[in-house]
């Protein structure tokens, strides 16, 4: 069982330079999905930039460094000092102390985020759809949990909903990365799908060319992806209404990335696929317009899928409710330095540096 959060932890509000630091580090991300944010409410920045931060400075620590093993366990140590109310000098990590314990995150979904990090150095054998989809709820249905919570919405339906969302958002990574995962050694399409054709998957990984057939894997993915768009747009209902649109123009536009991948004859092998500036604010303006109507939940209720269920359970068993301490206030910055990281948070660092190891 994860450590729940103490009764009583003083943590302070961040300082201003603590939260610059860490929106320096969005600065450097991928900026895709730049417009897409700006439908983020002004409230749920700073938690989700100081979330974003982490995330991406635990994930490098981990696929960059020289000893995973080693970085995973001082990234293990440094959460038992923000949990115990005591985070280090690590703007970061202060800045993700007060989401901890104000929001009431718990422990145990940034143990599996770590733990999927470490998953991407270990050479780990994905052998069906559903050892993919574990790896998704990792690495992406965590910050789906995360940002749910900070959003305010942590009822089971909400969290597994949010959770496969960013599972699907992780589908959309793989499908559109699967040449270049392959240049590095790294094969996250499912070795029973190689086997069911007669593919050698090592020999394909050897040397990666695409044909009908990778083509066929891509376009699985895609459909699966789709499944998971369509029950997570669900979990609207369940927001407050200023989260929707930003929340129905990430899943639109990373949506789109598949549609795009389609049109371009699913070769995600030789090149990697981009949604326009242009196609991107089409569906940003689509996304306002509509998601203030969220779906209408189905009157059977949807089961979660198997491989987020133990997110689910994490955070009805452990989460504890938001404190009163004082919200934070951001530095005095233009409207679009304040907005760029949002969508690219849902889709765990699009362009993150898993490929230089």
């Amino acid at each position: 069982m994860s450590p729940a959060l103490p009764e009583k932890t003083p943590i302070n509000v961040p300082k201003a330079y603590d939260l610059e630091a860490c929106r320096a580090l969005m600065r450097g991300g991928s900026k895709s999905f730049f417009a897409a944010s700006k439908l983020l409410p002004v409230r749920l920045r700073p938690p989700a930039s100081a979330l974003y931060a982490y995330c991406r400075l635990a994930d490098d620590a981990i696929d960059l460094g020289s000893d995973p093993q080693l970085a995973m366990k001082d990234l293990q140590l440094r959460l038992d000092e923000i949990y115990e109310g005591r985070p280090g000098t690590q703007d970061a990590d202060r800045a993700l102390a007060h989401v901890v314990h104000r929001y009431g995150i718990p422990r145990g979904l940034l143990d599996a985020l770590l733990d999927g990090f470490l998953w991407d150095t270990q050479e780990r054998s994905y052998e069906t759809l559903a050892d993919v989809e574990a790896y998704g709820a990792r690495v992406a249905g965590t910050v789906g949990a995360m940002m749910s919570i900070i959003m305010g919405a942590s009822t089971d339906t909400a969290i597994a909903r949010a959770c496969e969302m960013g599972v699907a958002m992780q589908l959309t990574n793989i499908a559109r990365d699967v040449g270049e995962d392959a240049r590095n050694g790294r094969l996250y399409v499912p070795r029973a799908w190689f086997r069911e054709i007669g593919m050698d998957a090592d020999a394909w990984l050897a040397d990666p060319v695409f044909d009908a057939r990778i083509a066929g894997f891509v376009q699985r993915l895609l459909l699966r992806a789709d499944v998971l768009y369509r029950r997570g747009e669900f979990g609207l209902a369940e927001l407050p209404w200023d989260c929707r649109p930003a929340i129905q123009a990430a899943r639109l536009v990373y949506a789109e990335i598949g549609k795009q991948l389609e049109r371009e004859g699913l070769n995600s092998v030789d090149r990697r696929t981009v949604v326009s500036t242009r196609r991107k604010l089409a569906l940003i303006a689509r996304a306002a317009s509509v998601a203030l109507r969220a779906p209408a939940m189905p009157s059977v209720p949807i089961s979660a899928v198997p491989a987020i269920v133990f997110l689910v359970d994490v955070v009805s068993r452990d989460r504890r409710p938001m404190t009163d301490q004082k919200p934070w206030t951001l530095p005095k910055r233009s409207f679009d330095e304040r907005v760029e990281w949002m969508v690219d948070l849902f889709g765990r660092l699009e362009q993150r540096k898993r490929t230089n190891r």
